[in-house]
């Protein structure tokens, strides 16, 4: 029988900082980075206020996010140069090879069956406030891959919520043993990565 890998340890780092008034928030001349993490009371009207950038740009730059259902500790982009979710998804997928090639191990294939199942668990755990392996919708991710077609023999998943960069997440990811066991296992060829409005994950599939 072959033994389903799920980590003990969730990846959880959120920041639920109080909003400020519009009198008491410092403005900027232009954004100091390429991101926003939302905060409590956030709408695109006041984070363009505060940055000096028109709202109606922000919100043509991040096309997934609700205006008027804001997640706390999702990450919106602020400049048209920053990374799209898509760059995200292939940054991590390039950073789990690079970390797997430090240990002598075979880089995974980032599949876009798998990618598209890693997507609408991200989303599924934003739109129904979740966070947890087994989604309220679908199931456990092994239920939620074989729904959408994926086989395998052995599968895996990593989620984590509220990191802004594809780097911040594999640094949690990487200093977790649970996580850590999934990223580096030997018996995986394939990985599926998705993003969404701050959630992220990754699924792993063996054949």
């Amino acid at each position: 029988m072959v033994k389903r890998l799920i980590p003990l340890l969730f990846a959880l780092i959120l920041v639920f900082p109080m909003g400020a008034s519009a009198q008491n928030i410092k403005m900027f001349n232009e954004p100091p980075f390429d991101f926003y993490k939302v905060s409590k009371g956030d709408s695109f009207w006041f984070i363009a206020k505060r940055y000096g950038l028109d709202y109606r740009e922000l919100m043509r730059l991040n096309p997934n996010v609700v205006p008027t259902n804001m997640q706390v500790g999702s990450v919106i982009r602020l400049r048209a140069t920053a990374a799209s979710p898509t760059t995200f998804e292939e940054q991590v997928a390039q950073l789990v090879n690079k970390e797997r090639a430090k240990q002598g191990l075979s880089p995974l294939l980032h599949r876009a069956d798998i990618k598209s199942v890693a997507e609408k668990k991200a989303m599924d755990m934003i739109n129904s406030n979740y966070f947890s392996h087994t989604s309220p919708n679908y199931g456990s991710p092994f239920d939620m891959m074989k729904t959408f077609g994926i086989k395998y023999r052995t599968a895996g998943e990593n989620i984590a919520k509220g990191q802004k960069t594809p780097q911040e997440v594999m640094n949690a990811w990487m200093n977790s043993s649970g996580h850590r066991a999934n990223i580096l296992n030997a018996k995986f060829d394939s990985i599926g990565v998705g993003y969404y409005n701050g959630a992220w994950v990754q699924m792993f599939t063996g054949s």
